[in-house]
């Protein structure tokens, strides 16, 4: 006799509940991805749920960290996301913004960002942010909650991380249509052996992050900001929806 199908996991409320007891009526959680690829920007993403909602976790069975899911997995969840969250943004570092102000100051822009189109603007205040094990010292106004492995242990962080997930691998697949001979629709800019082998090959393209030791010590550290990039032609754009 075949054994029934195992439940999948889904990422705990417990947190969530918590707070909102405590009068925190609109959490936002941000997560971001693409922080160690050569090459494409840094995404993060915003999420508030609606969390007087009973069926809540029902309504997203299966939201996890977006590392433990499959692409699949990630794109089936993606869009019941956007549906039942009570609001939720998209903000993304360029690779040039990454070279030129470094990946921690980036991803806080990239966060900023996704937290301004989550709530419309700036001068709509969450009542705290639930953030996976870092702090925001240039948001203190804002109340904030670090968890270690966040996008684990919080269903609403863990919404924002398969919304990052998805958007970055998007955008690397529309890039991949431009520069097919880097493959970033199959490695999405991480450093694999054969994104090396291409970057030793062809030299890095306007979307690598040449500040970024493999990059830099192809292009070469001795006239680096002089260095010959392939020409970009206009970076890709998504729209978030």
């Amino acid at each position: 006799m075949a054994k029934p199908a195992k439940a999948r996991k889904t990422a705990s409320l417990q947190h969530e509940r918590h707070y909102f007891s405590l009068g925190c009526r609109l959490i936002v959680g941000i997560d971001e991805a693409g922080r160690g690829p050569l090459a494409g920007p840094v995404v993060a993403a915003a999420v508030a749920l609606p969390l007087e909602r009973q069926d809540l976790a029902k309504a997203l069975r299966g939201v996890r960290d977006s590392k433990e899911m499959t692409a699949a997995q990630r794109e089936e969840r993606h869009d019941a996301i956007k549906l039942v969250a009570s609001c939720w943004g998209i903000g993304q570092s360029s690779a040039e913004e990454i070279d030129q102000r470094g990946i921690v100051a980036a991803i806080k822009a990239a966060m900023q960002r996704a937290l301004d189109n989550t709530l419309g603007g700036p001068n709509i205040m969450p009542d705290c942010l639930f953030l996976d094990a870092m702090l925001w010292p240039e948001r203190r106004d804002i109340p904030q909650v670090s968890m270690v492995e966040a996008d684990k242990h919080s269903l609403t962080v863990a919404c924002a991380s398969v919304l990052a997930k998805v958007w970055r691998d998007r955008y690397m697949i529309e890039l991949d249509a431009k520069y097919g001979e880097y493959g970033f629709a199959r490695h999405k800019g991480y450093g694999t052996a054969e994104h090396l082998r291409s970057l030793r090959r062809y030299g890095p393209c306007a979307a690598h992050r040449r500040s970024f030791k493999p990059v830099y010590e192809l292009i070469g550290a001795q006239d680096n900001a002089a260095s010959p990039w392939r020409e970009s032609g206009g970076a890709p754009v998504l729209s978030p929806e």
